[in-house]
């Protein structure tokens, strides 16, 4: 079984935690809060890789100083995000990463293709600093002219173009984003690792293509195209909005769910 897996796996790792320096609170936030924030950190910036053991209620309540319920709901609803899992009798460990399902998580494209054993390509066209324009601003709850990143991408699969990307990003989260050698790594892997999501909304239409996006598409004007629009926010704050276009002929929109809402099928 995979808990007993995860368990075994980390049969020689240190139980984490007891010494650690206690963490600065963070104002306006709840106290199970703080404790959930502090562990989505650690696992996020890769300090917790898949399979670390976490400290357990009693180190977390005596990191801390908050009560076992408290320790208790953050742990329970890391569970819940899928963050991490609980293994009765033995702890609970960094969840292991699972292929994400595209309506319903967010996906990384790269690795559905090469999951098909097909070949993945990337084409870096803009990355920029812009003043936001009346649609971005509304989309992302900013003030028409604020200053925000524009990224723009094109995912191609065995050669041929699927996917057509136009990310904008509030730079407050995530400051650092055209620091970073985006030709070599797409905009949406570098956020999904350095910027935690707490909330994901898809909105997915039919259009066509304008005659600037038909020619990166390798189409004509008069094929339709899906257009998979997504917002990511964290804490109330939202980070990106980005438009990914499909051509309709050649890549599908769907996902799998269990009655339950969990996506994620062993």
């Amino acid at each position: 079984m995979a808990s007993m897996a995860l368990a075994k796996k980390n049969t020689a790792m240190p139980a984490s935690g007891a010494a650690a320096a206690v963490p600065a609170a963070k104002p306006g936030l709840a106290l199970y809060e703080q404790v959930k924030a502090y562990i989505a950190g650690k696992i996020q910036d890769g300090s917790w890789p898949a399979g670390y053991r976490l400290p357990s209620e009693h180190e977390l309540v005596t990191q801390f100083g908050v009560s076992r319920m408290t320790a208790n709901r953050a742990l329970r609803e890391l569970v819940e995000q899928g963050r991490i899992v609980r293994v009765a009798g033995v702890g609970s460990f960094v969840a292991e990463e699972k292929p994400q399902s595209t309506l319903l998580q967010i996906a990384s494209i790269a690795r559905e293709i090469r999951a098909r054993g097909h070949e993945y390509g990337y084409t870096l066209l803009t990355a920029e600093r812009v003043a936001a324009p009346a649609d971005v601003a509304a989309w992302l709850g900013m003030q028409v002219g604020d200053s925000v990143f524009h990224v723009r991408c094109l995912h191609l699969e065995e050669g041929t173009p699927v996917q057509l990307e136009d990310r904008y990003v509030n730079p407050g989260p995530v400051p650092d984003l055209l620091r970073q050698d985006l030709s070599a790594t797409p905009p949406g892997e570098y956020l999904v690792r350095h910027v935690p999501y707490d909330q994901v909304e898809h909105l997915v239409d039919a259009v066509l293509p304008s005659a600037e996006q038909a020619a990166h598409l390798a189409m004509s004007t008069s094929e339709p195209c899906l257009q998979l629009t997504r917002r990511t926010w964290t804490r109330d704050t939202a980070i990106t909005l980005v438009r990914c276009l499909h051509p309709a002929s050649r890549y599908r929109l769907g996902s799998r769910f269990r009655a339950d809402g969990n996506p994620d099928f062993g």
